[in-house]
C-alpha cells in the first residue's frame, strides 16, 4: 500500500490545527491533532486535582486512560472534550505534561499506530522529527509572537471577558521556551521541512500554498 504522510510542526498559535484539518479535508486524508491528545490528558489530570509535578501519578493516570479520535472529535475515557481542552488552565499546564518522557513515549506509540499504513495529516511539535520521521512532506508553520497572541486572544475572549492579550503573549513566550528547551523531543524544525511563516496570511492562503507543495511532491514520487 502506497501512503502519503504529511507532518506539520510549529509553536503554539501558528495555526497548525486549523491548517492541518483543512488540508486533510481537501485531500480526504485522516487528520490527527497530537496536541489535542496531550491537552486531553492534561484536562484529565486537572479534573482529578492531581498536582502537575506529581509525575508518577500522572503516568499512572495516562496508562489507564483511553484517548481516541472519532469524526475529528477527541475523547478521553469516552467523554468528548473538544471545548474543555482549549481552556486557559489547560493552556497553562499542558507543557508540563508534554515534557514527561514516559508520557511522550506512550502518546507517540499511539500516534504511530493511528498513522500506520494511512494517508494522514498530523500536527504537533515533534511530528517530523520523532513521530513520522519518514513523512513524505514536512511543514514547519510559524508566526510572530504578536500574531500568535492575537489569534489566541480572539479564540478565547468569547468565553472569558477578562482575558488579557499581554498575559497571553507572556504565556506563549513561556511555552515556546519550555517546548524548545525540553530534553525529550523538543520543538524544532526537521532538517528537510519546508518553513511557512503564517504572519499576515489568511487561512486560505496558507492552505493553498501547502496544497501546491503537496501536488508537486506527489508528482515527483
Amino acid at each position: 500500500m502506497c501512503v502519503f504522510q504529511i507532518a506539520i510542526d510549529g509553536p503554539a498559535g501558528a495555526g497548525k490545527s486549523t491548517i492541518a484539518k483543512k488540508i486533510a479535508e481537501k485531500l480526504n486524508f485522516i487528520y490527527i491533532d497530537t496536541g489535542a491528545m496531550y491537552r486531553a490528558l492534561t484536562y484529565e489530570v486537572l479534573e482529578r486535582k492531581i498536582a502537575i509535578d506529581n509525575i508518577q501519578e500522572i503516568i499512572h493516570i495516562a496508562k489507564g486512560c483511553n484517548i481516541a479520535f472519532k469524526d475529528n472529535d477527541i475523547f478521553i475515557n469516552n467523554y468528548k472534550v473538544n471545548d474543555e481542552i482549549r481552556s486557559r488552565r489547560v493552556n497553562e499546564n499542558v507543557s508540563y505534561i508534554a515534557k514527561i518522557p514516559e508520557i511522550r513515549n506512550m502518546l507517540v506509540c499511539l500516534q504511530k499506530k493511528i498513522a500506520f499504513n494511512s494517508n494522514v495529516v498530523m500536527d504537533g511539535r515533534d511530528i517530523g522529527t520523532k513521530v513520522l520521521p519518514n513523512a513524505n512532506l514536512k511543514i514547519f508553520l510559524t508566526a510572530s509572537v504578536e500574531e500568535r497572541a492575537l489569534r489566541r486572544y480572539n479564540e478565547i475572549k468569547c468565553n472569558n471577558s477578562n482575558v488579557d492579550i499581554e498575559s497571553i503573549r507572556s504565556e506563549i513566550i513561556k511555552r515556546d521556551r519550555m517546548d524548545e528547551s525540553r530534553e525529550y523531543s523538543p520543538l524544532k524544525k526537521a532538517i528537510n521541512a519546508v518553513t511557512i511563516d503564517t504572519t499576515g496570511l489568511t487561512i486560505k492562503e496558507v492552505v493553498e500554498n501547502i496544497l501546491v507543495i503537496v501536488k508537486n511532491q506527489r508528482a515527483n514520487n
